[in-house]
């Protein structure tokens, strides 16, 4: 595991942010979830959870058991040791998509802005493995990275005050998707007909940081009929072992 310098911060009387360099890199993520781990393993005594991000780690320890100044000390000296062997196996999900103009609001827009056909919007959106970093800002909304950088595209300057549930969308150097409707600045290029959060399942998100997302494209028909098996039960996600 590389080492990087960290920063440790105290949050709030419960809780130690942890920081890393600021920047979205897959290399960072990994190093994350190494470390995670590691916490896991070796502090899970009085680690009560452990919230990733983008470039940072929050540890929640019992106050009742240890002080901050230990929680700092041992994490320092877990960070510090040899590699251990990742327990645990991410997943590659495979979801579906349909870029059809009924759903793709901006895809038009973008293909414009940036002089491609929309096939190839498409064709560059859906090919990457992209990282699921962590979940947020509403329930089940996945942030993930590695879009190509020819997609990036500031939000919108006038958010829309309604993007349906299942909405795909691309903001900077991001892409994600609605897990229900709601307003947003995103651009919208398409829709999933999966659902991202259901709090009458265990986990509610069928997704976890570190896991990995693979855009598949469907048209229209496609769309509709994988909708259809979502709501009555019947439809089940394609993932695979990676990792």
């Amino acid at each position: 595991m590389n080492l990087y310098k960290l920063k440790y911060k105290p949050l709030g009387s419960i809780a130690v942010l942890i920081e890393w360099p600021g920047m979205i890199d897959p290399e960072i993520l990994k190093n994350i979830h190494l470390f995670r781990h590691k916490i896991r393993v070796d502090m899970g005594e009085y680690v009560l959870e452990t919230v990733p991000a983008y470039n940072s780690l929050t540890v929640f320890f019992d106050t009742g058991k240890i002080k901050y100044s230990s929680v700092v000390t041992d994490l320092k000296e877990i960070y510090a040791t040899k590699d251990q062997k990742l327990l645990t196996a991410n997943r590659i999900w495979k979801i579906p998509v349909c870029y059809d103009k009924e759903f793709g609001l901006d895809l038009e827009n973008l293909a414009k802005i940036k002089k491609l056909t929309r096939e190839k919007i498409i064709s560059l959106h859906s090919r990457p493995l992209y990282d699921v970093y962590f979940i947020g800002f509403l329930p089940g909304f996945l942030y993930l990275g590695g879009l190509p950088k020819v997609l990036e595209q500031p939000r919108k300057d006038k958010p829309r005050l309604k993007i349906n549930k299942g909405d795909v969308a691309i903001a900077g150097n991001q892409t994600g998707i609605y897990p229900r409707t709601s307003p947003g600045g995103w651009n919208i290029i398409g829709n999933s007909p999966l659902s991202f959060f259901n709090v009458d399942e265990f986990p509610p998100c069928f997704a976890v940081s570190g896991d990995k997302v693979k855009f598949i494209p469907v048209d229209k028909i496609k769309h509709d009929e994988i909708k259809k098996q979502v709501e009555s039960g019947d439809y089940q996600i394609e993932s695979e072992i990676h990792g």
